[in-house]
């Protein structure tokens, strides 16, 4: 007689796992726990472009941190494993379902975003019309028919914020700094703020002579070749502040100063794209940084600078009647904004599309900081010099 029987037997036999089903239950839990890393944790990015010379090059491989600012709560969850907006090996197959759309949510993080760091963020002007084969942003369009049928005229190619592109700029206002810039120099709250030590400018290089050993300036890649002259013995190129002391040392070198474009000068396709305001790439502001909780009075002065983040951003039914500006159908004398927003700008400053060209960067697009480079390739390297030794772990200032 059995006087154990509430106790299993131990001796029976489990079924074993085939090898497929072992193979399987690997690969879901591999996908699942990267793709936890990847979203809530750290990430891999990489440079494609100069638009942050010489702090980050082209090549250069990034892991970019979730957890300082706090990791964003995926707002398109259904989507293909490790793809951004497109399938592996195609242009335009989308990897990612929009039908389920959550609002934004961010965890808790280590600390703000802070002036100077360098981010990775969704391209905010995401939301383009195509006309004639153009793209124009929307609010060009609003503000040239004054009418809101013009959505329904034209082909709106608009992807979910956290499908749109990735940038990566330097965060050189915060939420309610007010900046602005004058003859290429930044200043933040009326605080003069110099581009990096590895930041481009362009400088006026005048040389004593020209009879002198092209050699001696290799190492600075200044690439007179590419660059006419612009007077006699003189070049304008870009370069950064520590490239340019060193150019101050040299015995044929007369003179090296900035060459910024000048106040009134205007250059097209700037923010606000505001007729009233004749602004460049080197001379705009003062402009206010929207935060969460900051009041705006509405009017013409105003409205250029907030339309897009009021309508666009905070999702907002904006209209214009009569000289009258209305906010989801009413009379609207003011704003106050429900998100913080960040001023980017790319550190090699006459190569990068930036807040100087599309304005704000609302909190709800950040996706994480840069910490480091893990691994840099240099695509004109010889065989044994492809990898950048020197950059390799190198940390992100």
């Amino acid at each position: 007689m059995n006087y154990k029987f509430w106790q299993k037997k131990t001796d029976a036999t489990k079924k074993k796992k085939t090898k497929t089903r072992e193979w399987v239950d690997a690969i879901v839990f591999a996908v699942v726990a990267a793709t936890i890393i990847r979203v809530f944790f750290i990430e891999a990015y990489t440079i494609p472009s100069g638009s942050m010379e010489r702090s980050l090059l082209i090549g250069d491989f990034l892991f970019v941190s979730k957890v300082n600012y706090g990791a964003r709560i995926p707002m398109t969850p259904v989507a293909f494993p490790f793809a951004h907006h497109t399938m592996p090996l195609t242009t335009s197959t989308k990897a990612y379902w929009d039908g389920v759309q959550w609002k934004y949510h961010r965890l808790p993080g280590l600390s703000d975003i802070k002036r100077n760091d360098v981010v990775v963020f969704n391209f905010p002007e995401g939301d383009t019309v195509a006309v004639e084969n153009q793209a124009a942003s929307y609010y060009d369009l609003v503000r040239m028919s004054g009418r809101e049928q013009v959505r329904n005229t034209y082909t709106i190619i608009d992807r979910p914020v956290d499908k749109r592109e990735n940038y990566i700029k330097r965060c050189i206002g915060i939420a309610g700094d007010v900046v602005s810039m004058s003859a290429g120099v930044v200043s933040v709250n009326g605080k003069p703020e110099p581009i990096k030590s590895t930041g481009m400018m362009p400088y006026r290089i005048e040389f004593k002579t020209m009879d002198f050993n092209y050699a001696a300036l290799d190492e600075y890649k200044l690439d007179l070749g590419n660059s006419p002259a612009v007077a006699a013995n003189t070049y304008v190129v870009n370069a950064s502040p520590e490239i340019v002391e060193k150019l101050k040392t040299l015995d044929f070198v007369k003179s090296v100063v900035m060459n910024p474009d000048p106040a009134g000068e205007e250059a097209g396709g700037m923010f606000p794209h505001d007729p009233k305001r004749v602004w460049n790439r080197d001379n705009f502001g003062p402009i206010k940084i929207p935060a969460k909780g900051w009041t705006v009075n509405i009017d013409s002065n105003t409205m250029p600078l907030y339309y897009r983040a009021i309508r666009t951003y905070e999702g907002n039914k904006v209209e214009q009647k009569g000289g009258v500006w209305y906010i989801n159908d009413k009379v609207a004398t003011n704003y106050t904004f429900k998100m913080n927003y960040y001023w980017m700008m790319g550190d090699n400053r006459h190569n990068s599309a930036d807040s100087r060209y599309w304005g704000f960067v609302p909190e709800d697009h950040v996706v994480g900081k840069a910490l480091f480079i893990w691994m840099s390739f240099d695509g004109e390297g010889s065989f044994f010099n492809k990898i950048r030794w020197n950059r390799l772990f190198r940390g992100i200032h």
